[in-house]
Protein backbone atom coordinates (compact mmCIF):
# COMPACT_ATOMS: atom_id res chain seq x y z
CA UNK A 1 0.00 0.00 0.00
CA UNK A 2 1.31 3.31 -1.16
CA UNK A 3 1.02 6.66 0.96
CA UNK A 4 -0.51 8.24 -1.98
CA UNK A 5 -3.86 6.75 -4.29
CA UNK A 6 -2.53 6.12 -7.49
CA UNK A 7 -4.49 7.20 -10.51
CA UNK A 8 -6.15 5.29 -13.29
CA UNK A 9 -9.08 2.89 -13.48
CA UNK A 10 -9.59 -0.66 -12.08
CA UNK A 11 -11.92 -2.70 -13.92
CA UNK A 12 -15.09 -4.46 -13.28
CA UNK A 13 -14.94 -7.78 -11.69
CA UNK A 14 -11.10 -7.48 -11.11
CA UNK A 15 -8.20 -6.07 -8.76
CA UNK A 16 -5.15 -4.02 -9.39
CA UNK A 17 -2.28 -5.33 -10.31
CA UNK A 18 -4.20 -8.57 -11.12
CA UNK A 19 -4.89 -9.26 -7.67
CA UNK A 20 -7.98 -11.54 -6.57
CA UNK A 21 -8.62 -12.87 -2.82
CA UNK A 22 -10.44 -15.86 -1.58
CA UNK A 23 -11.79 -15.15 1.96
CA UNK A 24 -13.56 -17.50 3.47
CA UNK A 25 -15.24 -18.68 0.02
CA UNK A 26 -16.12 -15.13 -1.43
CA UNK A 27 -14.17 -13.75 -3.74
CA UNK A 28 -12.83 -9.89 -3.35
CA UNK A 29 -11.03 -7.66 -5.34
CA UNK A 30 -9.07 -4.45 -4.01
CA UNK A 31 -9.92 -1.58 -5.98
CA UNK A 32 -7.94 1.56 -4.72
CA UNK A 33 -5.88 1.03 -1.96
CA UNK A 34 -3.82 4.36 0.03
CA UNK A 35 -3.21 5.66 3.76
CA UNK A 36 -6.58 7.20 3.50
CA UNK A 37 -8.62 4.80 1.73
CA UNK A 38 -9.25 1.24 0.89
CA UNK A 39 -11.86 0.11 -1.60
CA UNK A 40 -12.67 -3.42 -2.95
CA UNK A 41 -15.18 -5.48 -5.25
CA UNK A 42 -16.77 -8.13 -3.22
CA UNK A 43 -18.98 -10.85 -4.91
CA UNK A 44 -21.37 -12.90 -2.77
CA UNK A 45 -23.34 -16.30 -3.71
CA UNK A 46 -26.15 -17.17 -2.02
CA UNK A 47 -25.56 -18.22 1.46
CA UNK A 48 -22.69 -16.18 1.90
CA UNK A 49 -21.94 -13.55 4.83
CA UNK A 50 -19.55 -11.79 6.89
CA UNK A 51 -20.27 -12.37 10.60
CA UNK A 52 -20.82 -9.18 12.92
CA UNK A 53 -17.54 -7.36 13.62
CA UNK A 54 -16.41 -3.84 14.80
CA UNK A 55 -13.71 -1.64 13.27
CA UNK A 56 -12.65 0.77 15.99
CA UNK A 57 -10.39 2.58 13.77
CA UNK A 58 -12.45 2.89 10.31
CA UNK A 59 -15.28 4.18 8.81
CA UNK A 60 -16.92 1.57 6.32
CA UNK A 61 -19.37 2.30 3.51
CA UNK A 62 -20.92 -0.37 1.44
CA UNK A 63 -22.31 0.40 -2.35
CA UNK A 64 -24.50 -2.10 -3.49
CA UNK A 65 -24.26 -3.04 -7.45
CA UNK A 66 -25.99 -5.88 -7.67
CA UNK A 67 -28.70 -8.05 -5.86
CA UNK A 68 -29.02 -7.64 -2.20
CA UNK A 69 -27.81 -7.67 1.34
CA UNK A 70 -29.32 -8.30 4.80
CA UNK A 71 -27.43 -6.22 7.27
CA UNK A 72 -26.97 -6.20 10.84
CA UNK A 73 -26.22 -2.92 12.07
CA UNK A 74 -25.68 -1.94 15.80
CA UNK A 75 -27.94 -4.51 16.55
CA UNK A 76 -30.87 -4.20 13.83
CA UNK A 77 -31.87 -6.17 10.56
CA UNK A 78 -31.81 -4.28 7.46
CA UNK A 79 -31.48 -4.48 3.58
CA UNK A 80 -29.55 -2.65 1.46
CA UNK A 81 -30.37 -3.40 -2.30
CA UNK A 82 -29.01 -2.00 -6.04
CA UNK A 83 -28.00 1.08 -5.79
CA UNK A 84 -28.14 1.46 -1.89
CA UNK A 85 -24.83 3.14 0.24
CA UNK A 86 -24.43 1.52 3.58
CA UNK A 87 -22.67 3.68 6.15
CA UNK A 88 -20.81 2.06 9.46
CA UNK A 89 -19.31 4.66 11.56
CA UNK A 90 -16.34 3.35 13.34
CA UNK A 91 -17.03 1.78 16.48
CA UNK A 92 -20.62 0.28 15.33
CA UNK A 93 -21.41 -3.91 15.06
CA UNK A 94 -21.63 -4.37 11.47
CA UNK A 95 -22.03 -7.63 9.44
CA UNK A 96 -23.54 -8.57 5.78
CA UNK A 97 -25.58 -11.89 4.56
CA UNK A 98 -26.67 -12.73 1.20
CA UNK A 99 -29.83 -14.29 2.31
CA UNK A 100 -31.54 -14.13 -1.06
CA UNK A 101 -31.42 -16.43 -4.18
CA UNK A 102 -29.14 -14.97 -6.34
CA UNK A 103 -25.51 -13.33 -5.99
CA UNK A 104 -24.84 -10.03 -4.84
CA UNK A 105 -21.88 -7.36 -5.85
CA UNK A 106 -20.82 -4.94 -3.67
CA UNK A 107 -18.51 -1.91 -3.72
CA UNK A 108 -16.49 -1.65 -0.18
CA UNK A 109 -14.47 1.06 1.74
CA UNK A 110 -13.22 1.60 4.57
CA UNK A 111 -11.29 5.26 5.69
CA UNK A 112 -8.29 5.40 6.72
CA UNK A 113 -6.96 1.97 5.20
CA UNK A 114 -5.38 1.08 8.53
CA UNK A 115 -4.33 -2.51 8.43
CA UNK A 116 -7.34 -3.92 6.35
CA UNK A 117 -5.23 -4.60 2.87
CA UNK A 118 -2.60 -6.21 5.34
CA UNK A 119 -5.63 -8.43 6.56
CA UNK A 120 -6.82 -9.02 2.99
CA UNK A 121 -3.51 -11.33 2.33
CA UNK A 122 -3.30 -12.83 4.84
CA UNK A 123 -6.66 -14.41 4.99
CA UNK A 124 -6.47 -15.28 1.25
CA UNK A 125 -7.14 -19.19 1.17
CA UNK A 126 -7.49 -19.56 5.11
CA UNK A 127 -9.75 -22.21 6.18
CA UNK A 128 -9.81 -22.14 9.70
CA UNK A 129 -12.41 -19.85 11.23
CA UNK A 130 -10.83 -19.55 14.76
CA UNK A 131 -7.27 -18.42 13.63
CA UNK A 132 -9.50 -16.08 10.85
CA UNK A 133 -11.09 -14.53 13.85
CA UNK A 134 -7.59 -14.03 15.53
CA UNK A 135 -5.82 -12.66 12.48
CA UNK A 136 -8.66 -10.66 12.17
CA UNK A 137 -8.21 -9.25 15.91
CA UNK A 138 -4.29 -8.70 15.03
CA UNK A 139 -5.26 -6.31 12.23
CA UNK A 140 -7.97 -4.28 13.78
CA UNK A 141 -11.55 -5.97 13.01
CA UNK A 142 -13.13 -7.43 16.19
CA UNK A 143 -15.20 -10.51 15.43
CA UNK A 144 -18.40 -11.11 18.08
CA UNK A 145 -19.91 -13.62 19.20
CA UNK A 146 -22.30 -15.90 17.35
CA UNK A 147 -25.32 -15.14 18.46
CA UNK A 148 -24.51 -11.79 17.17
CA UNK A 149 -25.72 -12.66 14.33
CA UNK A 150 -28.60 -13.68 15.09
Amino acid sequence: MSKDLEGGITRSGTGYDGVEWNILGQKYFPKASCETTFAFETNSEPGQFVPVHIHPTQDEFILVQEGQLELKLDGEWTTAKAGDLVRMPRGIPHGYFNKSDKPARALFWVSPARKLPALFEVLHDMTDVEAVVRVSAEHEVNFLPPEAND
